[in-house]
């Protein structure tokens, strides 16, 4: 029979982890549970796996599970910020989006390339209130898994921006939609006398470009 000072222990070990949990997750920098990646949610999964062994052993040390939860902690805070520097490391580890829907028209072989059917697409346009799939222009799959969805009422006569520099890198892929190649982004720099590495984000739209510079960020 479980007695009043092993109780006590419960509730201390729980409470422990509720505020450190909190704390870690603060350092994390998570807003919401929706907006995790794959990464982030792994990491979640075996922190509340650790914490659940650890609250209900009670005999063994807390700081048994201490330890692996803040090594879970280091390697995705060092993740993250690797992967700031490096868009490939952040594709591999996060994905990418992807068109559902561009254009008007279904892209039914990435819909199978991500898994994702048909009731998967009507169920999250209902959830955002569009009844048809006729309505809807341009429908992006995030990388959380969330979609993101233009109807051509809302997208009247304007067209999706396109990322062609993402953090100092060329979005190749855009390119290619965009029946571009290379020597579009070097004249534009030229002409504009910057380099790749000054530009953090530009995006093409409406047969212009809009570029935001590193130095714009900080004003």
């Amino acid at each position: 029979m479980v007695n009043k000072m092993e109780y006590i222990k419960v509730i201390v070990r729980m409470s422990f982890f509720y505020f450190f949990i909190i704390l870690i997750y603060r350092l994390m920098g998570k807003r919401e549970v929706g907006q995790l990646g794959i990464v982030d949610l792994i990491v979640s999964i075996l922190i509340a796996e650790l914490v659940a062994i650890s609250v209900e052993d009670i005999n063994k040390s807390i700081f048994a599970s201490l330890i692996p939860i803040i090594s879970l902690v280091a390697l995705q805070m060092i993740l993250s910020y690797t992967s700031l520097k490096s868009p490939k490391l952040r594709e591999m580890l996060d994905g990418s989006p992807v068109f559902i829907i561009k254009n008007g028209k279904v892209n039914y072989n990435e819909m199978i390339r991500q898994k994702y059917n048909l009731d998967d697409l009507l169920t999250q346009l209902r959830e955002k209130g569009y009844r048809n799939i006729e309505d809807i222009e341009y429908a992006i799959l995030e990388n959380n898994g969330t979609l993101s969805v233009f109807s051509y009422q809302n997208k009247a006569n304007s067209p999706l921006p396109m990322p062609i520099i993402l953090d100092g890198k060329i979005q190749y892929e855009t390119l290619k939609e965009m029946n571009k190649d290379e020597t579009f982004i070097n004249k534009i720099l030229k002409n504009k006398n910057l380099y790749l590495e000054d530009i953090f984000y530009a995006f093409y739209k409406d047969k212009n470009v809009f570029i935001i510079k590193y130095c714009d960020l900080s004003k």
